[in-house]
């Protein structure tokens, strides 16, 4: 018997210098004709993470003793979706509330109603994401706000929901805009990527277009502070030309990027 022995070493990709800047999938090298074994099972892994991250959930204890800490008043709602198996199947329970959260927001005071903006956390398709990102992400948004005389109404904790449930939300506690901080759908670079969607004069029945769009808020991604200027700068946008979407267009500059 012929004593034949496998060698395959890793061969390097030409573009493996570009990997440096950007957690893509790029330059994965090659051993013989396949993928390396240790690329392949990264991605199994990274495939996991995406997975669970679709069926995690709000951890309500930790962001509501976080959130009562920043003094903020809270409200939990829930969509008309019962479970996470009727969300994922029916997108459009998802987009609307359910009854006891409808009675939740008729309940509120004047005091909490006609504010500039309402703030709305929201599962989407990665818990993960809200979970670990969206307290930080207040701690720096908040005082900007605060600093911009932007009132801000109860934040409102909302469970198996999409962005477009944050229009009900806000058209109820008639607030001039909402704020919706939602878990992106993951992908398999990241798995808790974190968006924010900015609407003004939230109505149930507003389409994607009127809508203005930050994504990917993590700290591998857009970081907590340059995610927090520019989005309080599209908020005052939207306040001072009374619109959002495509209309209001995105020229804020980071500071932090501008030399002397």
């Amino acid at each position: 018997m012929s004593n034949i022995q496998h060698q395959h070493t890793v061969k390097e990709d030409p573009w493996s210098s570009l990997k440096a800047f950007t957690s893509a999938r790029i330059a994965l090298g090659r051993t013989g004709t396949a993928i390396p074994l240790k690329e392949v099972l990264a991605f199994k892994l990274a495939h996991a993470h995406a997975r669970d991250a679709v069926y995690s959930r709000l951890d309500n204890n930790l962001l509501l003793e976080e959130l009562h800490a920043s003094l903020l008043p809270v409200l939990l709602l829930h969509s008309s979706a019962a479970d996470r198996h009727e969300y994922l199947q029916r997108p459009d329970k998802g987009r609307r509330l359910d009854q006891e959260s409808i009675a939740t927001l008729q309940a509120q005071p004047d005091a909490f109603m006609h504010r500039d903006v309402a703030i709305i956390i929201a599962d989407g398709l990665s818990a993960t994401a809200i979970n670990i990102h969206a307290v930080p992400f207040l701690n720096h948004l908040l005082p900007l706000l605060k600093a911009a005389g932007i009132s801000v109404a109860p934040v409102c904790l909302a469970e198996q929901a999409r962005v477009a449930i944050g229009d009900e939300i806000g058209e109820r506690l008639q607030a001039k805009m909402t704020l919706m901080l939602i878990g992106e759908r993951p992908g398999l670079s990241a798995a808790d990527g974190m968006g924010a969607y900015i609407t003004f004069n939230p109505r149930t029945g507003n389409t994607d277009e009127g809508r203005n769009c930050v994504s990917n808020i993590r700290q591998d991604g857009l970081q907590y502070i340059p995610a927090a200027g520019k989005i309080c700068y599209l908020l005052q946008e939207s306040l001072r030309l009374q619109l959002s979407g495509v209309a209001l267009k995105d020229n804020y500059e980071d500071p932090s990027l501008l030399t002397a």
